[in-house]
């Protein structure tokens, strides 16, 4: 009940409304201002200050009393231009294995003259780092927000607050954004997965990795298990390993290969269905890796036999999405 009503007031008071898409304007309503710990004392130095010249007749007293609250409000409207009128936008957000750190793109765009200083910015929960910009004037920045995930699928990204101290550190000057972006968080893989499912039919296309002895079709990483006479020497000789370089294995086409189908169906029935998706994610990251040909099957989603970056992306998309 007190939960409901603090966010039905935050809405009202600090205008903390729904995700909001596109960019985003900073405007008066949107930045507020509230004395820092150092500004409360600041003002109870002033209080006192105050008091005693008047209780002594103190001109002095007087003229620094009002110099001192003169500095004061000129760092209210320094404050507040150093954080009002930015712009914001939500970026890419980098996608993710479940249990890793995400990170969310954020760009902060000053459309005015005069440079911005010291801005922090950071999720609005606590126990988060925060991360302290310039903004140079007519220019914008780049922030790259972590954030842990737990669980597959689409992780929305939690409110930001932006904050700053300049220029005396008097005043606390501050806004939210809750922008309207996801990141794509795939299935935690296995750490010990059986082999790839592997049928014993051959085929008559190239497939990297598994291919005959008969044609020279290029050269990939080398593996555990390669022969050493597959080894190639030249391009090996090129590079010396112990410097950094890596071992490479001819491959060839030509030969015998194998078909590869991950499909989820095939999985034995008493395993989880967290684990069968993480069993999944491991096979096609190490299908990926090999260089393999590998088709992919997941309830009424499918797709033929293929290889390469774009496939090992759809393939992990549809297991982070699957029957949410």
């Amino acid at each position: 009940m007190f939960t409901a009503i603090q966010k039905k007031l935050r809405r009202m008071i600090f205008l903390e409304h729904k995700p909001e898409n596109g960019e985003v304007f900073l405007n008066q309503r949107r930045v507020f201002t509230l004395p820092s710990k150092p500004g409360m004392v600041y003002l109870v130095l002033l209080l006192i200050m105050f008091l005693a010249s008047t209780n002594y007749s103190l001109n002095l007293g007087f003229a620094l009393t009002y110099v001192l609250g003169g500095i004061a409000l000129i760092n209210v409207f320094f404050a507040f231009r150093n954080l009002a009128y930015l712009h914001l936008l939500a970026g890419p957000a980098r996608a993710v294995f479940a249990g890793e750190e995400t990170e969310y793109t954020v760009y902060l765009i000053n459309r005015r003259p005069q440079a911005r200083f010291a801005i922090s910015v950071g999720f609005a929960a606590k126990g988060h780092p925060e991360k302290y910009v310039d903004i140079a004037g007519d220019s914008r920045v780049t922030v790259q927000l972590s954030f842990p995930t737990q669980t597959r699928g689409l992780q929305a990204i939690t409110r930001i607050r932006l904050q700053t101290w300049f220029p005396l550190g008097l005043l606390r000057a501050w806004s939210t954004w809750l922008p309207d972006t996801q990141a794509l968080v795939y299935p935690q893989p296995e750490a010990h997965p059986p082999p790839l499912p592997v049928s014993g039919a051959g085929n008559k296309k190239e497939v990297p990795g598994h291919a005959g002895d008969e044609d020279f079709a290029g050269v990939r990483a080398y593996q555990p298990g390669d022969a050493l006479k597959h080894l190639a020497w030249k391009q090996i000789a090129r590079v010396d390993p112990s410097l950094g370089g890596n071992l490479v294995t001819k491959q060839f086409a030509g030969g015998s290969g194998s078909d590869v189908m991950l499909d989820f169906a095939a999985l034995p029935r008493n395993l989880d269905t967290e684990l069968k998706l993480s069993r999944m994610t491991s096979w096609v990251l190490e299908a990926d890796q090999q260089g393999l040909v590998y088709g992919f099957r997941l309830g009424s989603t499918q797709f033929a036999p293929a290889q390469g970056p774009e496939h090992c992306h759809a393939c992990l998309r549809a297991l982070a999405l699957y029957e949410i």
